[in-house]
């Protein structure tokens, strides 16, 4: 059912608010505007039930401009080497909106939120280590929502945190993330990866990071001032590129418990998703939780995920059939930062 008008302006606030302050100028004084906005909530109409709107629409703006749509609004974008300030862009936004509307509203019906931000494996590094130290078996990882597979190749980048004076991971890597550590508990962190035995990517629209198009939607996802979000998605791309990964395009809830059978008992089953579940209906998140206890029924089976209970990293684990669970971590939707709550 498409969201009312009301509805979709409180996203809109909500973005502004929980999301965009501190990290996008540009894109919380847009999104305080188009909450008022009569004519750019009812573009937002034709969003694709079960997309975050205000992200969508973003994006489609940010991809048309990307693009080389000429407007005066580009010069807003510090991503298109605009340096006006955000003040004072809304008018050239909806002129944009609507010059364009047709352009725009096949993007909302027909692309998908689907953010590659490869920094959050800097937070998913240290969960790899603590299962391989308590399994000592290569990791069989299987990623939910896997959109490019760029989280995929955890163990081919290199990490730096606080209170780590050594960097860790693949130190030969083209690409070094680093994130801070707050807080007075330190996870356990391997000088060099936990081997993987395999890793397959599930996403309902696997994205091919050879078409240029495809590409350029993911790009048109990260937001205008973060460059730095831009280098890494480039440099992760490159890294993919040189390491192909297996994407199964389908449900990956459905598909789950197929491929998973097919691991050795040798191997250690990862299972996991970040910003994913969101964007699941509530049958769908249940489907999911039955799907792992139904694995860790037959063998040891660990599940990495935010946003089922709510917005912090989850650790839930079968080992001999006994399940354990854990609140492990606040995460920074970016990676930036993560608080360790840590685990048993």
């Amino acid at each position: 059912m498409p969201l009312k008008k009301e509805e979709i302006s409180q996203k809109f606030l909500n973005f502004a608010e929980n999301e965009c302050k501190g990290s996008s100028h540009l894109y919380e004084y847009l999104s305080l505007k188009i909450a008022k906005d009569e004519q750019i909530l009812d573009l937002c109409t034709y969003s694709r039930s079960g997309q975050p709107v205000p992200n969508l629409l973003f994006g489609a703006v940010h991809y048309l401009l990307l693009k080389g749509m000429e407007h005066y609004l580009k010069g807003f974008y510090p991503s298109i080497d605009g340096a006006r300030m955000p003040e004072g862009a809304f008018p050239y936004f909806k002129d944009f909106c609507l010059k364009y509307e047709n352009e725009i509203i096949s993007l909302l019906q027909t692309k998908l939120v689907q953010t590659n931000e490869v920094r959050r494996c800097a937070y998913l590094y240290p969960v790899f280590c603590f299962i391989f130290k308590k399994t000592k078996k290569p990791l069989a990882i299987f990623e939910i929502g896997t959109s490019a597979g760029l989280q995929l190749l955890w163990d081919k980048y290199s990490y730096s945190y606080t209170n780590y004076e050594e960097v860790v991971g693949n130190k030969s890597s083209k690409l070094h993330l680093a994130s801070e550590l707050k807080g007075e508990n330190l996870p356990f962190i391997n000088q060099t990866p936990p081997p993987v035995a395999s890793r397959i990517g599930f996403d309902i629209n696997a994205v091919d990071l050879t078409d240029e198009n495809e590409r350029l939607w993911l790009k048109s996802l990260i937001w205008p001032e973060h460059k730095e979000r831009l280098m890494m998605f480039e440099k992760a791309a490159s890294c993919f590129l040189d390491n192909p990964v297996s994407l199964i395009e389908g449900d990956g809830v459905t598909l789950l418990n197929k491929y998973a059978e097919k691991v050795s008992l040798e191997n250690t089953v990862c299972i996991y998703h970040t910003h994913v579940a969101n964007q699941m209906s509530a049958e769908t998140k249940v489907l999911l939780l039955n799907k792992v206890d139904s694995i860790g029924k037959k063998r040891d089976v660990f599940h990495i995920y935010n946003n089922i209970q709510d917005k912090y990293l989850h650790l839930d684990y079968y080992i001999k059939g006994v399940m354990h669970e854990h609140t492990i971590a606040e995460t920074d939707g970016h990676g930036r930062w993560f608080r360790w709550m840590g685990t048993n």
